[in-house]
């Protein structure tokens, strides 16, 4: 059976969706498009990513994009409208999102229950994931946790560079790169507030998932100054100013640490001495019996040449790829919330393409 899908929003995340939706080995057919500018209103998809049109014409008009019949819809926006998914929901569509509700038993209780209750109207089903947090913090640790005998504590640690990373409005403008370090904290402005909720979220995912029967989670960020100034793009970031974030999201039973993500961020190439130093990826550590690591890092490819943009890019089509992916579990899901503990595992819907 073929799913319709709506791509919802065309950022770095939901362009590689719109690629691989137009792709007819993935058994899916493009019903709609929204976007968000003017811009990009009434273009073709094809034309957006940069192939021959296809006969389907991006809007900015949500409620004519609504009434479009569809199976799921992928939301991949940089902030999240929850009313504007609920009525998604009550429309009768899926929904699969890189955005948020990663956990909902753990998600603000008043959003949870009106995403709820839409998925009651619609008969529909919700599922939020990604890649950190998704599937290195959710279905790699759990998979991982089928060799153990017990857990004692889980950590997962990424160490990344956004000075290659080409959105500086999400460097500079959202994460606050850049900016006088009293400036940086948890609820400094509403993107790092909500980025940092959807890291608790995924340590209560974890907590809850391996019974760790945590009573806490806590939220802490240190910022740390440029010693030089840093060309990024079009963007100069000054020494003195912010050019690393280490973030640290610690579930706890009885003041132990059990679940702990940390993320190791900095711009400019400039790493402090003090913080530890894993590897440039991700580092998985499972202290218990067994004790087991696990290293993952995402490229464009380990055998041809490829070039710095390519290389960075693969971690918005590792992201996108973990929710279109999940589309045929989740359209087939009971009504309601869907996480990575619920479905069963996602692979590649095109795979090595020899259908």
């Amino acid at each position: 059976m073929t799913l319709r899908i709506i791509g919802w929003g065309t950022g770095a995340v939901g362009r590689e969706v719109l690629r691989t939706v137009l792709d007819p080995r993935t058994g899916m057919e493009l019903a709609g498009l929204r976007v968000y500018s003017s811009d990009k209103d009434g273009v073709d998809a094809g034309t957006l990513v940069g192939v021959a049109p296809v006969g389907v014409a991006a809007t900015t008009d949500v409620e004519a994009i609504l009434a479009i019949p569809a199976d799921c819809v992928v939301y991949t926006p940089r902030l999240t409208d929850v009313d504007e998914v609920c009525a998604i929901l009550a429309s009768g569509k899926n929904v699969v999102t890189t955005a948020f509700l990663f956990h909902p038993e753990r998600a603000a209780p008043a959003d949870r229950e009106k995403l709820l209750a839409a998925c009651r109207v619609g008969g529909s089903t919700l599922h939020g994931c990604g890649l950190n947090p998704g599937n290195l913090s959710g279905a790699l640790p759990l998979a991982l946790t089928g060799m153990s005998r017990t857990v004692d504590k889980l950590t997962l640690q990424e160490r990344a560079d956004w000075s290659v990373y080409d959105s500086t409005a999400i460097t500079f403008d959202n994460m606050r790169f850049g900016a006088p370090l009293d400036e940086i904290s948890v609820t400094a402005n509403d993107f790092l507030a909500f980025n940092s909720a959807i890291f608790v979220e995924q340590v209560w995912l974890l907590a809850d998932a391996l019974h760790a029967g945590i009573d806490e989670v806590t939220a802490d960020v240190e910022a740390v100054a440029a010693e030089r100034d840093h060309e990024i793009f079009d963007h100069l970031l000054r020494a003195g100013t912010t050019a690393g974030q280490r973030w640290n999201w610690v579930g706890r039973r009885d003041g132990a640490p059990l679940v702990e993500i940390e993320t190791l961020w900095t711009v400019g190439n400039e790493y402090p001495a003090h913080w530890p130093k894993p590897r440039h990826g991700w580092t998985l550590t499972i202290e218990g019996d067994p004790s087991m690591q696990a290293h993952f890092v995402s490229l464009a490819s380990f055998t041809r040449d490829a070039t710095m943009a390519e290389h960075v890019d693969s971690a918005n089509v590792a992201t996108g790829m973990q929710v279109l992916n999940a589309v045929p579990a989740v359209c087939a899901a009971a009504p309601g919330f869907a996480t990575i503990a619920d479905l069963p595992p996602v692979r590649s819907l095109i795979g090595f393409g020899n259908a």
